[in-house]
């Protein structure tokens, strides 16, 4: 016979999510959805599993590595198990919706899988809800899907938010003006990584003054920005202080006491974004909530595929950041109660448990059955 304590193991970073729990976050979702849906945003559904060919293709080959892979007895070809909605979305818009006007709108929820979680989020399996705007380059884009997930949040309860800018294809713009080698690109790249000023001023070279300027102006928007403006850059850099410049006057105008600060020199996480990004925190809540920037849908290149942007939000970190969920009012309704009388319990908000047979003592069944009240002679009492 199995060993029941054995049954209940589960793979590191896999979990049940127990009654209380799975109702806090389907409703968390569900209203994070109704606020996409609110601003034109449609939902979507795609599947669980695709084939690997599909996809790992474009941005989604920068899940590869965090990918589950099986056999597809059928047809025997590989497929591959979702660890990020978002490439999933973007083959949505440019095959099946290829043809529906732009700019495109959609919006998802649904679980992903990953091969090993992080430090700061172990799990390995979690709820991804977000959106995406296919088909447009304005800066009004970037800002609308920043504006709409610190509504979307703050509407599920998430207070102390902060949105974090970054830029991460400026860097890589800088090193190409400036005319430096692959070596010394990388080793600067990865001391920009640790914002390590020293390293940087031992091998940047005629970049060294500018690269420390860039960090030392990052922190909260406006210092920021007045700093950048400051900073003479060369011509290729432009596009991204012009596109960064007028989405923060946009977030500021529609928000000005939303927390924002920039980054000018960050890059991990977003190996596949090709201009503004960006990470959503809360303040006392580990890991981050979110995150999103602009992409190519269709291809992982620059220069192909049609301008994107959208944001995605993990759930777990998401609950963490949210009131603790508060238990429904359940009353007992004992055995032959007529069904209407229940109905009506149910409209006045309740959550009615019937009993299936007589109970002796109908508050202490009740109670064990851990409803608060008690429906007898046809009103609703403590069950204490």
């Amino acid at each position: 016979m199995p060993n029941p304590s054995s049954s209940a193991l589960l793979p590191a970073g896999l979990h049940d999510v127990l009654p209380l729990e799975a109702a806090h976050e389907a409703a968390s979702i569900e209203r994070l959805m109704a606020a996409f849906e609110a601003t034109g945003y449609e939902r979507v559904k795609p599947p669980l599993v695709e084939f690997e060919e599909s996809l790992l293709s474009g941005s989604g080959a920068a899940m590869a590595k965090q990918t589950f892979r099986l056999m597809d007895p059928l047809s025997q070809r590989m497929m591959a198990v979702r660890a990020d909605m978002t490439p999933q979305i973007a083959r949505i818009a440019t095959t099946r919706l290829a043809k529906a006007p732009r700019p495109l709108r959609l919006c998802y929820a649904g679980q992903v899988l990953r091969v090993k979680g992080s430090q700061l989020r172990p799990e390995r399996q979690f709820a991804q809800v977000g959106v995406e705007i296919i088909g447009v380059l304005q800066p009004e884009s970037d800002a609308e899907v920043i504006l709409l997930a610190a509504r979307a949040l703050e509407a599920v309860g998430v207070r102390h938010l902060s949105v974090d800018l970054c830029v991460p294809t400026m860097v890589p713009l800088l090193f190409g003006a400036l005319g430096l080698d692959d070596e010394t690109a990388s080793t600067l790249r990865a001391a920009l990584d640790r914002k390590d000023a020293a390293a940087v001023a031992a091998v940047g070279g005629p970049a060294a003054v500018l690269l420390e300027k860039l960090i030392v102006a990052s922190g909260p928007a406006e210092r920021a920005m007045t700093a950048l403006a400051g900073l003479s850059l060369p011509e290729a850099a432009e596009k991204d202080r012009r596109r960064l410049t007028e989405v923060v006057r946009l977030i500021r105008a529609a928000n000005p006491g939303l927390t924002v600060t920039i980054d000018f020199v960050e890059h991990r996480g977003f190996e596949y974004q090709t201009g503004l990004s960006f990470t959503l925190f809360a303040r006392g809540v580990r890991g981050e909530l979110g995150g999103g920037g602009r992409y190519r849908a269709g291809s992982g290149k620059d220069d192909e595929g049609e301008p994107a942007t959208g944001f995605t939000l993990y759930m777990d970190s998401v609950l963490r950041a949210v009131p603790a969920p508060q238990a429904p009012r359940r009353v007992f309704v004992p055995h032959g109660t007529p069904v209407d009388e229940a109905a009506g319990l149910r409209t006045q908000g309740w959550v009615t448990v019937a009993g299936l047979e007589p109970a002796p003592d109908v508050k202490a069944e009740a109670k064990r059955l851990a409803c608060s009240h008690v429906y007898t002679g046809g009103a609703v009492s403590p069950a204490e």
